[in-house]
């Protein structure tokens, strides 16, 4: 079984250093771990596993934190199920420059969502570029491309569709 933790702070360190212990104590096994700050605050992303009984012990714990420390935390168990539409999925990486546009992350989202193409994991920043003194917003999606969509009609009309939007994109297989 497995258990999902998100976790929002002002100090990641003070709640890895809170919540990793608990995960230990309950005998649960950290699957995957990914935190980030976000301006002045932080946030943790925790994939555990274990028995019910030992999820059942650390999702009991984690209110107890949450209320001692002043802090949000959402958990949440994986459907297994949804896991099998990705089996047969092709993993690409898509990289993408342009001038810094609030729409840029939901327009590449729904293209990718018009084609049925799955959104593993998305980065995105905002910075001030060195030689034309304006903002550039860089992102980074990760991608799962179902068997049945044609590979190089996706490229072609992905980077039709960022010429429209005087975006510079690359659209790669992930190498394993």
């Amino acid at each position: 079984m497995q258990l999902i933790i998100s976790v929002l702070n002002n100090n990641l360190n003070n709640l890895m250093g809170e919540i990793l212990p608990v995960i230990r104590d309950c005998n649960c096994s950290i699957v995957e771990i990914r935190s980030s700050q976000l301006s002045h605050a932080a946030a943790g992303y925790i994939l555990i596993q274990g028995n019910w009984n030992q999820i059942a012990k650390v999702e009991g714990t984690l209110e107890h934190i949450e209320k001692r420390l002043d802090i949000k935390i959402q958990s949440l168990r994986p459907d297994i199920k949804d896991k099998e539409k990705t089996h047969n999925c092709i993993p690409y990486s898509l990289e993408t420059i342009s001038l810094d546009k609030n729409s840029v992350v939901e327009s590449i989202s729904t293209f990718l969502f018009d084609r049925e193409v799955l959104i593993e994991e998305i980065t995105g920043s905002s910075y001030q570029a060195p030689y034309i003194q304006s903002c550039v917003f860089s992102t980074k999606f990760i991608i799962l491309v179902p068997p049945q969509l044609a590979l190089l009609s996706l490229r072609e009309e992905f980077l039709d569709f960022c010429d429209q939007l005087n975006i510079d994109a690359i659209l790669e297989p992930i190498k394993r």
